[in-house]
C-alpha cells in the first residue's frame, strides 16, 4: 500500500470542513423552502421561458423578412430606380410646400394694393407674357378665368429660390383677388423636382392649391373657400 500524499490530506481536510458546515446548519437543511423563494424561482423560470420564445419568434420573423426581400429582388420588383423614386418623392414634398408658402406670402403682400397691385397691367398683357416668359426661360400663358367670373389685373416679376418667378393677379366683380404663382423648382442638389398632383396648403397666410409639372411649380392662392379655390385651380390647370 502506498503512503498518503499531500493531495490525499487536502481531500480529507475538505471533506471534514464540509461535514462541519453541514453540522452547523443541519436544522436549516431539513426545513421546507420558504414560499417567497419558491415564487422567485418560478418567476425567473417563466422569464427565461418567455425570453426563449421571443428569441425564437424573432429568428422566425427575421427569416421571413429575408425570404420576402429575396423574393422581391428575385422578381425584379425592388430595384435601385424604385428606391431613387421614393427618395425623390420625399424630397419634392418640402420643396413644393415651401413654394406654396412663397406664393401665399406674395399674395398677402400684393393683393391688398389699390394703386400698384401689379407691375404690368392687363392692358399690356402681350408684353407682360413675353417679358415674364423670357425671365423665367419658359413660354407662359395667362389662363382665361372669365367663365369663373375673374378677369386679369396684371402681373409682376418676383425672386425665388431657384430663379425668377411670376405672379398673375385676377379679380372678380366684388373685388376678390386670386393670384397664380409660377416658377422653376429644384431640390438641394439643383435637380428638378418630381411632378405632383394637386395639393392643398391650408392658409399660411392664405390657402392655396399647388402642383408641380415638368420641373415648374404652380400655386393658386386666395382667401376663398376650399371648393371655390379648387374649381379655379382646376380651370387654370386645364389651360396651362
Amino acid at each position: 500500500m502506498s503512503a498518503p500524499t499531500d493531495s490525499d490530506d487536502d481531500a480529507l481536510r475538505w471533506a471534514a470542513q464540509r461535514e462541519a458546515l453541514r453540522g452547523l446548519h443541519r436544522d436549516v437543511l431539513h426545513e421546507p423552502v420558504p414560499e417567497h423563494l419558491l415564487e422567485a424561482v418560478e418567476q425567473a423560470s417563466n422569464q427565461r421561458a418567455w425570453s426563449r420564445r421571443w428569441m425564437q419568434a424573432g429568428a422566425l420573423a427575421a427569416s421571413v423578412l429575408v425570404a420576402f426581400g429575396a423574393g422581391w429582388v428575385g422578381h425584379g420588383q425592388w430595384n435601385a430606380r424604385s428606391a431613387i423614386g421614393i427618395q425623390a418623392a420625399r424630397a419634392t414634398a418640402p420643396v413644393a410646400l415651401a413654394f406654396a408658402h412663397d406664393a401665399a406670402v406674395a399674395h398677402a403682400v400684393y393683393s391688398p394694393e389699390k394703386r400698384h397691385p401689379v407691375e404690368v397691367a392687363a392692358a399690356e398683357q402681350q408684353h407682360l407674357v413675353q417679358w415674364l416668359s423670357r425671365r423665367l426661360d419658359k413660354p407662359l400663358k395667362v389662363p382665361d378665368l372669365g367663365a369663373q367670373g375673374y378677369s386679369l389685373v396684371g402681373g409682376r416679376l418676383l425672386p425665388g429660390a431657384a430663379g425668377a418667378r411670376a405672379q398673375f393677379m385676377f379679380e372678380d366683380g366684388a373685388g376678390q383677388r386670386v393670384t397664380l404663382y409660377i416658377g422653376a423648382l429644384a431640390d438641394r442638389n439643383g435637380a428638378s423636382t418630381q411632378e405632383t398632383a394637386f395639393r392643398f396648403a391650408s392658409g399660411d397666410p392664405v390657402p392655396s392649391f399647388y402642383w408641380v409639372d415638368q420641373g415648374f411649380g404652380y400655386a393658386l392662392a386666395g382667401k376663398l373657400p376650399r371648393e371655390k379655390l379648387l374649381a379655379l385651380a382646376d380651370a387654370v390647370y386645364k389651360q396651362l
